[in-house]
């Protein structure tokens, strides 16, 4: 991806490795516009990076995606990078009975919202040079964690409409990138204090080196060995296996 002179859209991006994310591809020389629901979190950001600009969004609402993607339409007709990064984790107990109010909230948040946001972008990246459309999943996608079974289950189900969106595009401008983030020292799950987690700072400085390759799945070293599980050769067996069916049906 080229990591320069773009116009860039971070949802969730108000804290953790969205703000992070931000804030790097800022230093970069990239016009970078922030998105969240809190708006005093919006404002530290903007406040600590002046040409940063934010917007309020709330991506498990239609109407608020569909607002905040007419303004950025309209605002910044040079957008060709979204990001969509904005998620929530939470434990939940898929050995019981679910909390029906989690069990949505996560859903909408974390993949009907990147669907519905990348849906309402995507005619305009289409026309856009060097578009790009990144999706921060997780290494949960490939190996759930069963205390956030629901919240794993998203990200698997994100990373295959990747790799389906990948394969429509793939006679396009615009290149779908999944960023696959190991356990990070962030506010997800109280996690900033875990001995454990990776560094964020550590894990933005190698994630912006992959981005700065032509890489599809932007992949720290650690989370190389989660990923594996699903196997090398997934790329080359969905695309085989799409090609072969489009064949067939006369996609």
């Amino acid at each position: 991806m080229k990591t320069t002179g773009n116009t860039v859209f971070i949802t969730g991006g108000g804290s953790g490795i969205g703000r992070a994310l931000a804030e790097a591809l800022h230093r970069r020389g990239n016009k970078v516009i922030v998105a969240g629901r809190r708006r005093a979190q919006l404002d530290q950001v903007v406040a600590a990076n002046p040409g940063i600009d934010a917007i309020e969004l709330d991506v498990a609402s239609r109407d608020s995606i569909d607002r905040v993607a007419a303004t950025l339409i309209a605002d910044y007709p040079a957008l060709n990078v979204l990001i969509n990064n904005a998620g929530i984790m939470q434990v939940d107990h898929a050995d019981g009975q679910l909390d029906d109010a989690l069990l949505s909230a996560t859903i909408d948040t974390n993949l009907v919202g990147p669907m519905r946001l990348t849906s309402a972008l995507i005619g305009h990246l289409k026309t856009r040079p060097d578009a790009v459309i990144a999706y921060t999943t997780s290494v949960l996608a490939f190996v759930p964690l069963a205390f956030t079974a629901v919240y794993s289950a998203t990200k698997a189900a994100l990373h295959s409409y990747v790799l389906s969106q990948r394969f429509l595009l793939r006679d396009s401008t615009v290149r779908v990138l999944e960023i696959a983030p190991p356990w990070v020292r962030t506010d997800l799950m109280n996690s900033r204090e875990a001995e454990l987690a990776m560094p964020l700072e550590q894990f933005i400085h190698e994630t912006m080196q992959v981005l700065d390759t032509d890489a599809d799945e932007i992949l720290v070293e650690v989370a190389k060995p989660m990923r594996d599980n699903a196997g090398p050769h997934e790329h080359a067996f969905v695309n085989g296996f799409n090609a072969q069916m489009g064949a067939l049906l006369g996609g």
